[in-house]
């Protein structure tokens, strides 16, 4: 199964909590998925207390640089975006007090920046039409993003949705209005609302719009260039894991997003060679006066597409209007990542559950004029291998064997962790439990620490000269920015982290199966 990463959001202030700090909107900077971060005075070392294991509460007195905590479901995947006041998260549902919104669900939370009280959920029950497309407990684990008021979210049932970011406390706003129904399954009584309760502002299912049929998750963090949204809509292989469901599903879609609507989408052509799931995001390139958009695949391949300028979006939405099909995307790219690639023309895809073939799970990164991108095998059924690429961007058409390989580093390990790079350095985890550094302009290794073994499936961040990185073995480590290992701590943390750490306004988030942790300096008495 793949949840790489990922989201929540609501209301209230405009202005930063603190002076020196900068929000996180979104999954790393920018739209370049680099997860590195210029806060500072983030904490090498915290102390997560004493929780109670049946409600995720944890006693304040026992903590020591923890500002505040929140109880938050009982899996957590979805990496935390922070913005305009509120601190957003998905996961499953684990506790309610209304029976209807009980059980294997997916939520988004948005908590108060400040305080950590819950501000707002939003309630999505599963995607049980299409098997194992929803995997049990699972909930919602795609990385939210916040623009001007609204959050965008891929949901569980492999839907997008633009929610108000004030919930319903100022009213339901429109255009959907049907958020009671909504929150239940299909033909079940509808729920009573109130102001903590999300509001949705627009929907798009991906499954009656383009024909997607996820496995086991729904996973993107969507990318918003002006008024286009580009989503991967995660369309894979079906429960035998033998077939795709259906092979004309496209990959990459850009919606309309002021109104959701589908306005165009990609001309890869996978067909039914997707390996498994397609779970990476979208990621946009800036480069030479290009802007590209970059999506990596289920079948181990890159793809570039040139951006909508705003007059095809303009011709999109006329389309749109007259009932007409969707634009095409122009690829303009593309890089095969299966290792064999590099010297054969013909690599067979295998498709079973134990599957050699490769893919792309983690995002790709855009750094000083580089794209990083790791390749993998099938890192949720423990086949051992995967490997890390530097490509150039500027390269057009196959670039397999025609120079668009800039470097490789074989050490890695099967991986769907997301790379961070920062001052020449690339720092990357593989599944096995290991953190690498690796010179970002050459591919040499400088360090490789263990992390306590498999299985890590957070991505690293890169800030205030430290780097942070949670494991599935339930320890949170802080070591030294740098060319040479450096423990600066390792935290026994209450449950698994399986979701990466965020930093925004002074305040270092830590995702743990139950809970959230806002770490900050323990402040003067």
């Amino acid at each position: 199964m793949p949840f790489i990463i990922l989201p929540l959001f609501l209301v209230v202030s405009l202005l930063s909590i603190s002076a020196d700090g900068a929000d996180a909107p979104q999954w790393g900077q920018r739209w370049t998925r680099n997860l590195v971060s210029e806060e500072k005075n983030l904490p090498a070392t915290f102390n997560p207390g004493r929780r109670n294991p049946q409600d995720g509460t944890v006693d304040p007195t026992t903590t020591l640089n923890v500002r505040w905590t929140a109880p938050i479901g009982d899996v957590l995947y979805g990496t935390p975006v922070i913005a305009e006041g509120c601190v957003f998260v998905g996961s499953n549902r684990s506790r309610s007090s209304d029976p209807k919104l009980h059980g294997d669900k997916g939520v988004l939370t948005c908590l108060d920046e400040k305080t950590g009280e819950l501000r707002w959920e939003f309630v999505v029950p599963k995607l049980v039409e299409v098997r194992f497309g929803d995997w049990h407990n699972v909930g919602i684990c795609s990385t939210p993003v916040v623009e001007n008021g609204k959050v965008y979210l891929v949901t569980n049932r492999c839907e997008v949705v633009c929610l108000d970011i004030n919930g319903l406390v100022d009213g339901n706003q429109g255009p959907f209005l049907d958020e009671a129904q909504h929150a239940v399954p299909a033909g079940a009584e509808p729920i009573m609302l109130n102001d903590k309760l999300a509001d949705i502002i627009w929907r798009t299912d991906m499954v009656a719009e383009v024909g997607a049929f996820p496995h086991n998750a729904s996973s993107c963090s969507v990318l918003i260039d002006g008024d286009a949204i580009y989503v991967c809509t995660s369309n894979g292989v079906d429960w035998t894991h033998r077939r795709v469901l259906n092979s004309t599903a496209p990959t990459l879609i850009v919606l309309d997003k002021v109104t959701g609507a589908v306005l165009a989408v990609d001309a890869f052509g996978l067909g039914p060679n997707i390996v498994h799931g397609q779970w990476s995001s979208p990621t946009l390139v800036e480069i030479d006066g290009k802007r590209l958009v970059l999506q990596g695949t289920g079948n181990g391949w890159l793809f570039a597409v040139d951006a909508l300028t705003p007059e095809q979006l303009a011709d999109a939405r006329k389309r749109r209007a007259e009932g007409q099909s969707p634009l095409k995307l122009k690829t303009v790219g593309k890089f095969n990542g299966h290792p064999l690639a590099q010297t054969q023309d013909v690599i067979p895809l295998e498709h079973f559950h134990d599957t050699k073939s490769y893919k792309v799970v983690a995002n790709p990164v855009f750094a000083d004029r580089k794209v990083y991108v790791i390749f993998t095998q099938e890192l949720y059924h423990n086949i051992p291998n995967g490997w890390v690429a530097c490509l150039d961007p500027t390269k057009t058409g196959d670039t397999t064997r025609s120079g668009g390989l800039l470097w490789a580093y074989d050490g890695i390990s099967s991986s769907g962790s997301t790379p961070a790079v920062l001052d020449g350095l690339l720092y990357v985890v593989d599944n096995s439990g290991r953190l690498h550094c690796v010179d970002a302009e050459t591919g040499k290794p400088y360090w490789v620490h263990n992390l306590g073994g498999s299985p890590v499936w957070a991505s690293p961040l890169v800030a205030d000269g430290k780097v942070f990185i949670g494991t599935g073995r339930r320890i949170f480590w802080t070591l030294r920015h740098g060319k040479e290992p450096e423990v600066l701590s390792r935290i026994a943390m209450p449950d698994q982290i399986m979701a990466s750490p965020v930093a925004a306004n002074g305040v270092l988030y830590v995702p743990v199966f139950g809970t959230l942790y806002a770490v900050a300096m323990q402040s003067s008495p």
